[in-house]
């Protein structure tokens, strides 16, 4: 077993070790500092590589975390909560929905429609849910109570989504499971990825979730790559977490709970709970020359 850190700040010496028994060793030299991450993974073959935190507390203590659906979402905002399991990081989820929807989506139509919007066979729409004209649902899909799915919002195929949802207008959505309350309004593309309970896209926001080259998406973190066995993954958005308008998030992101992304951003990485990511540009004001 090898241990990996990665600091956020200079000052502090953190030696880490670990034996395959999975004791470890460590070592501060300074005091204060909080959040320096670890990540951790395993050389026996059998077993699949997971990422660990570590996060070191002014006393000292070390407590770790995995990359497990309870560090980004609160499972009870969701009716779908055995798609996640604790031993296995959060986006193996994404693996599991196709099979999840063939074993217990039972279609129905118990909401309202609004014009003629198109809602194929194998769609199951909770009550309360309002389906505007226009919007085109593909099914498998399972939509759930109190939802507004408006006018241009494209849904295609193994798409869960929880209660309370906005799902917007020029918003489409693939292979991704999303939580209670959440918001995405406006010209977002949201595919093969997972968003927590009340996270928020502003409009434009892209979940990209495909490489360029076509290759396995890995989660980069510190100077670690993690991989995640999916050619296609885009985000996972913590519980309450706010992205601005026009940012682009890079396949494999990670994005923790109530953190707040500016507009017009490219990420890419892990971006620690409560965390804002600001991106300045440079303006400059020059004056206009006039031609007759």
């Amino acid at each position: 077993m090898e241990l990996i850190c990665h600091f956020r700040k200079s000052g502090l010496a953190l030696s880490v070790h670990g034996a395959a028994n999975g004791n470890k060793t460590f070592r501060r030299a300074t005091d204060g500092l909080m959040g320096h991450m670890c990540s951790h993974r395993s050389r026996s073959p059998s077993l699949p590589r997971i990422p660990t935190v570590a996060f070191i507390s002014h006393t000292g203590y070390a407590a770790r975390m995995t990359f497990s659906a309870a560090d980004f979402l609160d499972l009870s905002k969701t009716e779908h909560a055995s798609l996640f399991q604790d031993s296995a990081p959060v986006w193996e989820a994404l693996k599991l929905i196709r099979n999840y929807l063939e074993r217990f989506l039972q279609p129905a139509m118990k909401g309202t429609t609004i014009g003629t919007p198109f809602i194929s066979d194998r769609v199951a729409i909770g009550p309360g849910t309002w389906v505007q004209n226009g919007a085109t649902i593909i099914g498998p899909a399972w939509i759930g109570n109190n939802c507004e799915i408006r006018s241009g919002c494209y849904i295609r195929e193994n798409v869960i989504v929880g209660n309370g949802v906005v799902l917007g207008n020029s918003c489409e959505f693939k292979n991704c499971i999303i939580l209670d309350e959440v918001q995405i309004p406006h010209f977002s593309y949201v595919g093969d990825s997972i968003l927590g309970y009340k996270a928020h896209l502003a409009a434009g926001v892209i979940l990209s979730n495909v490489r360029l080259d076509r290759e396995e998406v890995s989660v980069r973190y510190g100077q670690s790559k993690i991989p995640t066995g999916l050619r296609k993954f885009g985000a996972i958005v913590g519980d309450k977490a706010e992205i601005g308008c026009n940012a682009v998030i890079s396949p494999g992101s990670i994005i923790g709970r109530r953190s707040l992304i500016y507009p017009l951003t490219h990420f890419a990485g892990v971006l620690a709970a409560e965390t804002i990511l600001q991106n300045h540009q440079n303006l400059r004001t020059i004056p206009r020359e006039l031609h007759s």
